[in-house]
């Protein structure tokens, strides 16, 4: 039997239309996944920077002294800072677990872990804003992506083609006349949510050197309330 033109075409016409549609669409969804991957990298250096907090924060106990220090390196905000963080032994014992603080007297010591625990901070904050800019800027590509692929592929009018390329000879529409919302809905790719939402936004510490000697006189003044 003579093959059936209309069929022929019809069908080349959608396996092209669809070769096109989720080729596209498979390598932003790469895209996606490989963003998504990154985020959760951001989010193992940003505990890295709850951890270092939480360590000053607990050799300054005092929240004055906390105010003081957020105020001096630019922090502004109390971020990661909870109360019972600074009094809990348990906490106290987790988070210095390892540390191996250096110096002569206890003094020098204690003035050493919050100092030596600034210079940690001030690398592992360099890093994450670094980060941060880099997933800025990936998410910014990846809703480019999503909008050049609904330029060049109008979802509306793709599923009217395909309903009118599966409409029998009787002119009866195969998809019953229904609309194609639900099609399109499904198909619809989404962008991922804003990066504020995923990740907090971390302000440049002040640098090490210029708050050396700021940071040595609140580490002593923590030091003579500890005592």
């Amino acid at each position: 039997m003579e093959p059936d033109i209309a069929k022929v075409l019809g069908y080349e016409i959608k396996k092209e239309l669809a070769d096109r549609y989720f080729g596209f669409r498979k390598l932003i969804e790469e895209d996606k996944e490989s963003f998504a991957q990154e985020v959760h990298r951001a989010m193992t250096a940003e505990q890295k920077i709850g951890l270092d907090l939480a360590r000053i924060y607990i050799l300054l106990r005092d929240e004055g002294l906390i105010r003081r220090f957020l105020d001096l390196t630019g922090l502004e905000e109390e971020i990661f800072y909870d109360r019972y963080l600074v009094e809990s032994p348990t906490i106290r014992e987790r988070v210095f677990e390892g540390v191996r603080p250096h110096g002569l007297t206890r003094r020098r010591r204690f003035l050493n872990l919050v100092l030596d625990g600034y210079r940690t901070l001030e690398g592992h904050v360099g890093g994450y804003r670094e980060q941060f800019g880099h997933l800025s800027a990936e998410l910014e590509t990846i809703k480019e992506e999503i909008s050049l692929f609904y330029r060049k592929n109008n979802l509306g009018s793709i599923m009217n083609l395909l309903r009118n390329l599966d409409a029998p000879a009787s002119g009866n529409d195969f998809y019953g006349g229904g609309p194609s919302g639900d099609y399109e809905e499904k198909l619809r790719i989404e962008p991922p949510a804003p990066l504020e939402q995923q990740l907090p936004i971390i302000p440049p510490l002040v640098p090490f050197a210029r708050l050396r000697r700021s940071l040595k006189k609140l580490a002593a003044s923590a030091y003579a309330r500890h005592s």
